[in-house]
């Protein structure tokens, strides 16, 4: 019998190598899981709820501000600015949410679409910022991109 730390041979009921002290016959108690596994869940989960908080103000500016709501001394300029914004928050969400989909569906496009969508999120302060920033440090790695990509079976 043979060490499979160091290749030393072992004498037979050793209960640890001489050479290297590594004990004989232990099973790891738990396989190793990699670092992204964990955190690309909750990232879904978290790019679905922050598009949620997105879509829902949009859609409500979009109805609040629909033609003939208004006052007629009411701008008419601030009807259509109020409606950008409003199509800016309904985009955005949709957009995040296909993206937390797609983590959670572990699908190759969705860590691309995620890290633009983290960039993007680190001038929106406090909670996009946050997102961003955690974005970042889970998928932007090389290490993270491999991993990934063996997750997402491409």
């Amino acid at each position: 019998m043979f060490c499979d730390g160091c290749g030393t041979s072992l004498a037979a009921g050793a209960g640890f190598c001489p050479a290297c002290g590594k004990r004989v016959g232990a099973a790891p108690l738990a396989p190793a899981q990699s670092r992204l596994a964990g955190h690309v869940r909750l990232l879904g989960i978290l790019w679905l709820a922050l598009s949620a908080f997105r879509f829902i103000p949009g859609l409500i500016l979009w109805h609040l501000f629909r033609p003939g709501l208004l006052p007629v001394e009411f701008p008419m300029f601030v009807q259509g600015l109020a409606r950008a914004a409003a199509g800016i928050f309904m985009v955005g969400g949709v957009v995040g949410l296909v993206a937390g989909w797609g983590l959670l569906e572990r699908q190759s496009w969705a860590r691309t679409l995620v890290i633009v969508l983290g960039f993007l999120n680190l001038f929106d302060m406090p909670f996009g910022t946050a997102l961003g920033v955690y974005t970042l440090w889970v998928l932007l790695p090389a290490k993270s991109g491999q991993e990934y990509e063996d997750m997402a079976g491409t």
